[in-house]
């Protein structure tokens, strides 16, 4: 990805963000925004967090997930 695309990519992530009034994601996203490579991540997550993570984990093993075409098809018509 150039330059450019990356910026680009930055910018709409911005605007998205921007839009954001769910307190819960806001705070993942900081979440990943301060986390550190060298420690556990998970011990990083709040306990929220790590339900929103296992939820995840148990969709996925259900089978109730997106392609990531239908993923960023439902992202940009939100």
């Amino acid at each position: 990805m150039s330059t450019a695309e990356l910026n680009g990519v930055k910018l709409k992530l911005i605007d998205w963000i921007n839009q954001l009034s769910d307190g819960d994601l806001i705070a993942f996203l900081d979440g990943l925004r301060v986390s550190r490579v060298k420690n556990d991540w998970w011990t990083e997550l709040s306990d929220s967090q790590k339900k929103q993570v296992l939820a995840g984990l148990k969709d996925a093993d259900a089978g109730r997930m997106l392609d990531s075409k239908e993923f960023w098809k439902q992202l940009n018509n939100a």
